[in-house]
């Protein structure tokens, strides 16, 4: 998802133009903005989202989305309702998506998903129960801690602080298969 422009402003409805604007910081850049004084600017600001490197007996569970091809796997992600807590939507994410319940929740960290502008808030949770996939997932993939191999893209970052957290050797995965995360509908 590509951030999104309007062509006309949502307040007075006349139509928008590219311009340089200034931030609270003095900072100028680009922005989409009315072109009367009602004062609408489309600022982008990221959407948050949730990740979950979830730990399911011992194992970490990834996850493939129905829509993307065979092979590709990544975190449990998802929005965060209006007015959520992040901790209540990764648990949210991981009962819907995994159908598994959250008995604890530790922040990973925070992390830029750049292509497709969200703020990722990516948390190690661990999970007991069946697991049993929620319709926007068409498979799994259980691995041991040890063996993940972590992608240089957001919650891939997430997963190799995570690992360099518990004193886990890694090596960077640069296959573009589990780079997924870029095509989560």
């Amino acid at each position: 998802m590509s951030l999104e422009t309007f062509s006309y402003c949502p307040r007075c409805a006349r139509p928008l133009a590219d311009r340089a604007i200034k931030d609270i910081e003095g900072l100028v850049s680009q922005r989409r903005a009315c072109t009367d004084e009602c004062g609408y600017v489309q600022w982008g600001n990221p959407v948050p989202a949730v990740g979950a490197i979830v730990e399911h007996e011992g194992e970490i569970i990834l996850a493939r989305n129905a829509a993307w091809p065979e092979g590709f796997f990544a975190l449990v992600t998802g929005y965060l309702e209006a007015r959520e807590d992040p901790r209540r939507a990764v648990v949210r994410e991981v009962k819907e998506e995994l159908g598994l319940d959250v008995f604890e929740t530790n922040l990973v960290g925070n992390y830029i998903f750049e292509r497709k502008n969200e703020v990722m808030l990516c948390y190690h949770v661990v999970a007991r129960g069946t697991v049993t996939l929620g319709n926007e997932l068409a498979e799994y993939r259980r691995c041991k801690p040890a063996e993940l191999r972590p992608w240089k893209r957001a919650t891939g970052l997430a997963v190799a602080d995570w690992m360099r957290s518990r004193g886990l050797a890694f090596e960077w995965d640069e296959r573009p298969a589990l780079r997924a995360e870029n095509e989560r509908t």
